[in-house]
């Protein structure tokens, strides 16, 4: 009898510990994380520089508008990736190697203008943060492909 008690104690507590495995916890984050526009996220991204790198009011106005022309572009490039996944044809070896150096020369440009912008510590700063915002970026994506699996 006290054997019995004692599973059937066992059970109800597992069985109140028990988790629905279904959901995934990532998914359920990103529904529930609000939407930002464009504007918005600039925005955030300007504060944090300005902070981060300590700019001045000439250095904030030029990264803004900085910040806007790239995500103009960003949204351009995302439109037109969208519209090549709707086709029912893949993108062969050549037009992914052609859209990859579009990106470079993009993030290149943009390089250059941030580097016409900052002084030569805040650049180095920046530079520092691009590669630490880089690193978390694999990390996660890795965390990322874990889960999937």
């Amino acid at each position: 009898m006290k054997k019995l008690f004692i599973a059937a104690l066992l059970f109800v507590g597992v069985a109140s510990f028990a988790q629905d495995t279904d959901t995934n916890p990532t998914q359920d984050h990103k529904d529930h994380k609000e939407r930002m526009t464009p504007e918005q996220r600039n925005e955030k991204q300007l504060k944090k520089l300005t902070t981060e790198l300590s700019l001045d009011a000439n250095q904030q106005a030029q990264v803004k508008q900085l910040l806007a022309e790239r995500s103009a572009k960003a949204e351009k490039f995302r439109e037109a990736r969208q519209a090549n996944k709707n086709s029912d044809t893949k993108p062969t070896a050549e037009e992914r190697e052609a859209f990859k150096k579009e990106m470079m020369a993009e993030k290149d440009a943009n390089d250059a203008k941030m580097k016409g912008i900052l002084t030569a510590d805040q650049y180095t700063k920046w530079k520092t943060i691009q590669a630490e915002n880089k690193e978390k970026a694999k990390e996660k994506m890795k965390e990322y492909r874990k889960e999937k699996i």
